[in-house]
């Protein structure tokens, strides 16, 4: 432990006195002489209201019992504080080394509950961190391989166009304005997510109704698809389900799994846009869910599609454009305005289900 300092920085011999009255040591071998010192004057002061008169031959019995006790209370102030402190002591240095990037560190759980539910929380809070940590470094590592694709492409382009390879034509331009656009998307998603994730994304809740949106949505994708490769249809009730949301970003959520769905299921499949209020609390919550008759996902797989960079295909995900990232920010999305995101499936070729909850509206 660091020497103390005084006003002008220097280190001091020792702690100061009123450092080491501070210190639970002290506090608990003080509090075991109090006893002692009270338990010698109740018994003198009894004797006395007794009316027995305190000689010298009693006054040694009763000295001999105060060192006795004294004795005792030291011991047993020395026995207690290893136990309590030393775990204390760990932890502390635990700390220290954690807070220098030892993240894998971790202390003992002693046999006192007590102390033992502080080391718990602590193992519970090293390992947090660990994880914290592991994902960072992933992350890291994740841009820096996303960048790299789309680099690489401009990168040959322009070598090409260097060497007469190519020729500035307005198809290799084209490839060049892709790639662009690709860097541009992923520094667009990792604005957002990092937006989402801090809880600083702006939302516009308003009342409005979740089938015409669906219906707009479909719509929308129907254009961009090619005829006769995927079936678009929504499944809802007439009567509109009105929710509470940001219109813009449940279209932004919508969008992403309607077309991931598009993308992974083959020609000839069918994405369902499926709209319906809650059956276990119709008052409180709608439900959109996305159903397609694609590649399915594995049960491996499952737990992990939320989490930034995930894919269940990477090759034909990256050869289509998709930064992994866009599953994150719709989860984060849905959270932000009281909802969520689920996924199931059946299995590898069995189709899949992403369900999005919202809160109903008021009207």
């Amino acid at each position: 432990m660091d020497a103390d300092r005084d006003a002008t920085g220097a280190p001091t011999h020792g702690p100061h006195p009123m450092t080491r009255l501070r210190q639970l040591r002290w506090q608990l071998v003080a509090a075991q002489l109090l006893v002692v010192v009270v338990g010698v004057t109740v018994l003198a002061v009894t004797a006395d209201a007794t009316g027995a008169r305190l000689v010298a031959d009693d006054l040694r019995p009763l000295a001999a019992a105060a060192l006795a006790a004294a004795a005792v209370g030291l011991t047993t102030s020395v026995l207690l504080l290893r136990q309590i402190l030393r775990p204390l002591d760990e932890i502390a240095r635990s700390s220290e080394r954690i807070a220098a990037g030892r993240y894998d560190e971790r202390v003992a759980v002693p046999a006192s509950d007590e102390l033992a539910a502080v080391a718990e929380s602590f193992n519970q809070m090293a390992a947090a961190l660990e994880a914290v940590e592991a994902r960072r470094i992933a992350l890291i590592g994740n841009v820096a391989h996303e960048l790299r694709t789309p680099l690489a492409g401009l990168e040959g382009y322009l070598e090409g166009l260097l060497d007469g390879v190519f020729t500035a034509d307005p198809a290799t331009l084209h490839e060049l304005q892709h790639e662009v656009r690709r860097l541009h998307r992923l520094v667009d998603d990792l604005q957002t997510l990092s937006n989402v994730e801090a809880g600083q994304i702006h939302l516009s809740p308003t009342d409005f109704d979740l089938v015409a949106l669906a219906r707009r949505v479909a719509a929308q994708l129907v254009a961009q698809t090619p005829a006769g490769s995927v079936t678009i249809d929504v499944a809802a009730d007439a009567s509109p389900v009105v929710v509470h949301a940001d219109a813009d970003r449940v279209a932004q959520i919508v969008l992403n799994l309607v077309g991931n769905a598009v993308r992974y299921t083959s020609e000839g499949g069918r994405v369902t846009i499926r709209v319906r209020r809650e059956a276990a609390d119709p008052a409180s919550t709608a439900r959109l869910d996305v159903i397609d008759t694609g590649i399915g996902i594995a049960a491996a797989d499952l737990p992990h599609l939320f989490e930034r960079f995930y894919r269940v295909d990477r090759s034909r995900a990256r050869a289509s454009g998709g930064s992994g990232i866009g599953l994150t920010v719709s989860r984060h999305l849905a959270w932000a305005m009281g909802g969520d995101i689920t996924a199931a499936s059946a299995g590898i070729g069995r189709g899949s289900t992403f369900s999005v909850t919202l809160p109903v509206g008021r009207s």
